[in-house]
């Protein structure tokens, strides 16, 4: 993981300028890009292990950006950088498959957390080849969708099973309400985020050990989830 090469793309020097010496001394290779013309080339030149995306870029938008590199490839990781008051943006940009989030203002610690994070779950296939994931001492088989905690089997329906599964696949990846929604109950269910959240809570419910304070199914506020594994 320390010979991945990243690709930071922001048209805001002092931004480019924090970033590089922190990358550099985890042993990343970064490369960088002021405008979203300059990353698409960028990109097609040097494929890029992992991409640092902000969303306010001169020339094409940040998500218009997003959009082509998805066109070009479904597997490299892209880590949003977005100011706070953008959360639609946000939204649509995870929607458009971005991985992850970051906000501005942001901390270095939190940035290298998260690209640990989403360079994992590439290299795994996006979790689709595990059998068997693990938060805690829960346990979700999803080739035989048995589910286990300390050992016990839960009982889920059917449903219940099929969220876990999207979020447990997808471990460490912050999945948006409708993305959620349409992959477990389809695209006509996709706005129905009040029905979510009571699924959510039931799941929540059957492998947290305390629903209150939520430790494995992470909540996003105002975005979706996140599965936390082991």
């Amino acid at each position: 993981m320390s010979k991945a090469r990243l690709l930071v793309v922001d048209d805001e020097p002092q931004i480019r300028r924090v970033l590089k010496p922190s990358l550099h001394a985890s042993g990343y290779e970064v490369r960088e890009a002021a405008s979203g013309r300059e990353a698409l080339a960028q990109f097609a030149e040097n494929s890029p292990d992992l991409i640092i995306l902000d969303l306010g870029l001169p020339d094409i938008d940040g998500k218009e950006v997003l959009r082509k590199l998805r066109l070009a490839t479904t597997q490299t990781p892209v880590i949003i950088l977005s100011a706070r008051e953008r959360e639609g943006e946000k939204i649509a940009a995870l929607d458009l498959g971005a991985n992850d989030y970051v906000e501005k203002p942001f901390a270095a610690g939190e940035l290298l957390a998260r690209i640990r994070a989403a360079l994992r779950l590439a290299r795994r296939g996006g979790g689709l080849e595990q059998a068997m994931i693990k938060a805690g001492d829960l346990c979700v088989d999803l080739p035989r969708r048995q589910v286990t905690k300390g050992g016990d089997a839960l009982r889920l329906t059917p449903k219940e099973f099929d969220l876990l599964a999207i979020l447990s696949r997808n471990a460490g990846r912050l999945l948006t309400h409708r993305e959620i929604l349409g992959s477990v109950w389809g695209a006509s269910h996709q706005d129905d985020i009040q029905y979510l959240r009571v699924f959510v809570a039931q799941l929540r419910a059957k492998i947290e050990e305390n629903p209150a304070s939520p430790r494995i199914i992470v909540t996003e506020t105002g975005i979706g989830y996140r599965f936390v594994a082991d």
